[in-house]
C-alpha cells in the first residue's frame, strides 16, 4: 500500500491570490485522496483555507505585521513559534506557489523536497533559488491556471483544462448577524472597497445600482472593512431605500452572508474572488487594472463576468445588463 503524501502549501497573500489558490488542493485530491494537506497564509488570510475541508492544518504567518516592528522582542518571539510550527512535521512534497522572496524564505524553513517556479516563471525570480525543484509555467495565463499548472507539475500529474472546483462554501459558518441586518428579501452583496481609490466605482453608480436593484425587488448589502470604506457605504444607504450597511465582519463572517446572496457585484477587491469561490454568480468592475491575469476566474458552478479595463470604467446600464445575465 503507498504511503499518503503529506504535502505543505506556501501560499501567504493576498486575500484574491489566497483564493485562486483554493483549486489545487481538488486537484491535489482527484490524484492523491489520502493526501494531508496543510498551508501557510498571512494571519488576515487564514479564513480562506480553513473554510476547505481539504485542509488539514492551516499555519499562520505575520509577515505584514512583523515587518512594521522587526526590531520588537515579541515579533522575534512570534518568527520563531511561526518557525517551528513549519519545521514541525516532514513533507514529502513543499510547494510554494506565491514565487516571492517572502514565500521562499517560508519554503526554506520547512523540512521536505520543495518545488516552485522556475526564475523566468516566479514573479521574484531570486525565489527559485529557494526549490530543490523548479518548473516552467507560462506567465501569461491567468493565475488560477498557473497555480494548477504548478501543483501538477510537482505532483506529477497532467494538468486539468477544466473549470476549477474551488471546494469552499459558507453555509456552515456561524454569524452574529441578527435577521434585522439580512432580511428575508434576496439580496446582492456590493463589494465596493478595494486597495487602491483609483480602482473604486464611482458612489453615484453604487447609488443608481441600488435604486436599478430596488426596482427588481433585491437589497443591496455593503460590507466595509475601514472608516473610508463605512463612510462610502453609509453615504449610498442613505441615497437609496434598500441598502444595508453591514456591521464590520470577519473574512469567516462574509463568507456566510455571501454564500447566502443572489449574487455579488465588486470591483477590484479579494471579496470578489471569494464570492466566485462560493459558487455565487459574480460581476466583477474594473477601472484601473486588466482583468485577463488576475480577474474574477468562474469555477464550474456559478457564471462570473469580468467588466471594464485600465482607464474604462463600466456604466451603470452595462453592469445591470451583465448582472441579468448571470442572476
Amino acid at each position: 500500500m503507498a504511503l499518503m503524501l503529506k504535502l505543505l502549501i506556501v501560499k501567504t497573500s493576498s486575500l484574491g491570490d489566497v483564493v485562486h489558490n483554493l483549486p489545487i488542493i481538488h486537484d491535489i485530491l482527484s490524484h492523491h485522496p489520502d493526501a494531508k494537506i496543510d498551508w501557510v497564509v498571512e494571519e488576515n488570510f487564514a479564513d480562506i483555507p480553513r473554510l476547505h475541508p481539504g485542509v488539514n492544518q492551516v499555519i499562520p504567518v505575520a509577515i505584514r505585521r512583523w515587518r512594521k516592528s522587526i526590531f520588537s522582542k515579541q515579533t522575534w518571539h512570534e518568527i520563531n513559534i511561526a518557525k517551528q510550527r513549519i519545521a514541525q512535521f516532514s513533507y514529502d512534497i513543499i510547494l510554494d506557489t506565491q514565487g516571492l522572496l517572502k514565500s521562499g524564505l517560508i519554503t526554506s524553513a520547512a523540512r521536505g523536497q520543495s518545488h516552485g517556479y522556475d526564475k523566468h516563471s516566479a514573479r521574484e525570480p531570486l525565489a527559485s533559488f529557494f526549490y530543490q525543484h523548479t518548473h516552467p509555467v507560462a506567465r501569461n495565463q491567468h493565475a488560477v491556471a498557473r497555480n494548477r499548472s504548478l501543483a501538477a507539475l510537482a505532483l506529477d500529474y497532467v494538468a486539468p483544462d477544466n473549470l476549477p472546483d474551488y471546494g469552499i462554501h459558507g453555509g456552515t459558518i456561524h454569524t452574529h448577524i441578527s435577521h434585522t441586518h439580512i432580511s428575508d428579501t434576496p439580496y446582492v452583496m456590493g463589494l465596493h472597497g478595494t486597495s487602491r481609490d483609483s480602482k473604486l466605482w464611482p458612489t453615484e453608480h453604487w447609488i443608481d445600482l441600488a435604486f436599478a436593484l430596488n426596482q427588481r425587488k433585491l437589497k443591496l448589502v455593503l460590507p466595509w472593512a475601514s472608516a473610508a470604506e463605512l463612510t462610502r457605504a453609509q453615504t449610498i444607504a442613505a441615497a437609496a431605500p434598500n441598502v444595508i450597511v453591514l456591521p464590520k465582519q470577519s473574512i469567516a463572517e462574509l463568507a456566510a452572508i455571501i454564500s447566502q446572496s443572489k449574487a455579488a457585484v465588486g470591483v477590484d477587491t479579494g471579496l470578489s474572488h471569494l464570492s466566485v469561490a462560493l459558487n455565487i454568480p459574480t460581476l466583477a468592475i474594473y477601472t484601473d487594472t486588466d482583468p485577463a491575469l488576475t480577474g474574477i476566474y468562474a469555477g464550474s458552478k456559478a457564471p462570473a463576468i469580468n467588466l471594464g479595463n485600465i482607464n474604462q470604467t463600466p456604466t451603470v446600464q452595462q453592469v445591470i445588463q451583465n448582472l441579468e445575465k448571470i442572476i
